[in-house]
């Protein structure tokens, strides 16, 4: 009997790293392993990629940033590549007025990224077909930190709509703060709402959702830690209620330690375990959860499989998880036990300068 079929990943890579930057590869749904199909290089150093549905066929797209200096986007044709052919360009790339774009997500026919370097949030309407039109909104954050050489101006690292659909929340590494707006989908305005203030010089990257909507999870790169928040999604409200490490103490020690610097957090579907790619430390921490989601114990990091998982990503039957090795120039998968949450590793295929991985 052959391999079942569980879909298609897309990989993201750094284009001025070698990479090749939009991967196609074919997952066996049996044993997790992904297999290269195709690529794209049309954009520059595609760091990170999402999927949604053009509006007037609900056909999927790929949407990717051109994490450059002078930032753009652009959306990608995947119909196509059942048949193993690359994502084929929809439009043309669109600025985001703002530079290094580190992150993008889809809500209320919009698409909306995270500009690292100029510390902003950018709002680009989507077309019938699924590509973006011309920016209508570009928020700016303002603060920073206490990290001087990290935290002088802001720097916006991930946007993302909350399981409602109401609000998008950024967090913003330089000023140590989640905040909370709505989108006028009729004007494509981003207004803000709230802001959360995280501990002074934690950093935070990234966060994800427990699947019961109630609690955000708030992974800080200056400092290996996550922070526990609770989410009023009535009233778009984010609240800060504990920190937890992602490391052991025995990690910071010793003449070999080095800094680690936290990338991507992940919840499971069941809302049992949480995981954390670090950077550094080259490890993948495995956090449980059970009846407490409030306060996550940290009961073991495991290798990653490669050097500097920038990305971690469960694939969407939550038996599989992948890291995205940039430095190492792989992506590793690894099985993951349902009783324990602890990942066995499993294999891993080459791709250089990974930066990211999703599934369609």
């Amino acid at each position: 009997m052959g391999a079942s079929r569980a879909g298609r990943a897309f990989i993201g890579s750094f284009t001025s790293a070698g990479g090749l930057g939009i991967t196609v590869a074919d997952v066996d749904g049996d044993t997790g392993a992904l297999t290269v199909l195709a690529s794209t290089d049309v954009v520059a150093d595609p760091s990170f990629l999402a999927v949604g549905h053009a509006p007037a066929t609900g056909a999927p797209v790929l949407y990717a940033v051109s994490e450059t200096s002078e930032g753009a986007v652009a959306a990608f044709d995947i119909s196509g590549t059942g048949d193993a052919g690359a994502p084929r360009l929809i439009g043309e790339l669109r600025p985001v007025d703002g530079s290094g774009p580190t992150h993008l997500a889809v809500s209320a026919g919009h698409l909306l990224t995270a500009n690292y370097g100029s510390g902003s949030v950018t709002v680009l309407p989507l077309r019938p077909d699924g590509a973006p039109a011309a920016a209508t909104c570009l928020l700016r954050h303002e603060g920073s930190g206490p990290d001087a050489g990290r935290q002088a101006d802001p720097h916006a690292h991930q946007v993302l709509p909350d399981p409602s659909g109401n609000w998008l929340l950024s967090v913003d590494l330089g000023t140590d703060s989640v905040r909370v707006c709505t989108l006028d989908p009729a004007t494509g305005s981003l207004l803000p709402h709230s802001e959360a203030a995280l501990r002074p010089g934690a950093g935070p990257r990234h966060l994800a959702f427990h699947p019961s909507g109630r609690h955000v999870y708030v992974l800080n790169e200056l400092e290996p830690t996550v922070t526990v928040c609770r989410w009023d999604a009535a009233a778009g409200l984010l609240e800060p209620v504990g920190e937890t490490p992602v490391l052991p103490a025995d990690a910071h020690d010793g003449a070999g330690a080095v800094r680690t610097y936290p990338s991507e957090p992940v919840v499971s579907h069941d809302g049992r375990f949480l995981w954390t790619a670090n950077r550094g430390h080259d490890s993948i921490s495995v956090l449980t959860l059970g009846e407490t989601p409030e306060e996550p114990v940290l009961v073991a990091a495991v290798g990653c499989g490669g050097h500097w998982p920038r990305d971690l990503t469960l694939d969407p039957t939550g038996q599989w998880l992948y890291a995205a090795n940039e430095h190492s120039g792989s992506v590793s998968w690894f099985a993951l036990d349902a009783e324990t949450g602890m990942p066995s590793a499993a294999g891993s295929v080459e791709i250089p300068a990974a930066s990211c991985v999703i599934f369609a």
